[in-house]
C-alpha cells in the first residue's frame, strides 16, 4: 500500500488563485491539465462572480 502513497505524492500539483489551497492532479483532467485553474466547481463560480477569472 506504500507504492500508492508515494505515487501520490509525486503528482503535479496547482494553487487556487480563489481559495489559495494547493489541489493535485486527477485522471479527469489529464487532457486540460494546462488549463485546470481552480480546484472545485465552488471555486470556478466564486471567481466568475468576483470578477477574478483570469
Amino acid at each position: 500500500m506504500s507504492a500508492h502513497r508515494d505515487a501520490k505524492r509525486n503528482l503535479p500539483t496547482k494553487t487556487c488563485p480563489v481559495c489559495r489551497r494547493e489541489f493535485a492532479w486527477r485522471k479527469k483532467w489529464a487532457r486540460d491539465w494546462e488549463q485546470v485553474r481552480y480546484c472545485s466547481q465552488a471555486c470556478r463560480k466564486k471567481a466568475s462572480t468576483l470578477g477574478t477569472n483570469p
